[in-house]
């Protein structure tokens, strides 16, 4: 990246400067640093921004998400630095006034900075839109681009959050579930995992088995009573959708529940 970066020796170093030195920002710094970027001084929630992005080639804010556009304007715009966002719902445009601007959302858990970094050298997807001049960043993380422009950043979100969170408050679910039936996690971890491998391979459609692509629904009846009405919500939403992706349709017979929401009474 041709700019402000620091010369050692005859290579020219690509710089950064963070501004929010929390648990992304610091996974990113130090992420970029083993990959041989100069790391300028953050800048902390004490500093006043203004000149953040004098002297480097990328500025990167890793503030929450709403506090984005206010600390971008507080950051004087310099005509040679890229000004970046980490945020995924957003677009680079929540950046102006800076005339070079680009948002990198990593599509990746980051729970603490020294997992975080190693996760990010490791190198993952990044979900980009704006200036090209942050390609250099990703490519030196060892990444892969998505382009995900504005108009879709909130559905591309709500998918890396239905990706990374809710798969995690499930996990949780089964750990629950197992632990009540005195059983440790380890082998539904590994079920997952291979579920996990078997749609990614094929997609979810083909991936799905279990009682509720098979319609069996005396099963799932009998899971929500051993389950007990604390775990039934999530179990029955989680079947209902598991039937439509199937498409199952609800039973008919006599005296069976009509629909798997129905189901929910039987416990």
């Amino acid at each position: 990246m041709a700019g402000a970066g620091t010369s050692k020796g005859m290579v020219c170093v690509p710089s950064v400067r963070i501004v929010g030195p929390g648990r992304a920002g610091s996974s990113l710094a130090d992420a970029l640093a083993a990959a041989g970027w100069d790391v300028a001084p953050a800048v902390g929630r004490a500093d006043a921004p203004g000149g953040a992005a004098a002297g480097v080639d990328v500025c990167v804010v890793a503030v929450p998400d709403r506090r984005i556009a206010d600390v971008a304007r507080a950051i004087d715009p310099v005509p040679t630095t890229v000004v970046a966002h980490l945020a995924g719902s957003m677009g680079a445009d929540v950046l102006a006034p800076h005339p070079r601007r680009a948002a990198i959302h990593p599509l990746a858990s980051l729970p603490d900075a020294c997992r975080g970094a190693a996760t990010l050298s490791a190198g993952v997807w990044w979900a980009v839109d704006g200036d090209p001049g942050v390609l250099s960043l990703i490519a030196d993380l060892h990444g892969r681009v998505v382009e995900v422009p504005p108009d879709a950043r909130a559905a591309y979100h709500a998918a890396a959050c239905i990706a990374a969170n809710h798969v995690v408050a499930l996990l949780a679910q089964v750990e629950r579930v197992a632990a009540g039936a005195g059983l440790p996690a380890a082998p539904f971890y590994d079920l997952a995992a291979g579920a996990l491998a078997n749609a990614r391979a094929g997609g979810a459609p083909g991936a799905l088995t279990g009682p509720a692509a098979r319609g069996d629904h005396a099963t799932i009846a009998a899971h929500l009573a051993a389950i007990g009405p604390g775990e039934a919500d999530l179990y029955t939403a989680l079947a209902a959708a598991a039937a439509a992706l199937a498409g199952r349709p609800a039973p008919d017979r006599p005296g069976a529940a009509t629909s798997i929401g129905e189901l929910a009474a039987c416990r």
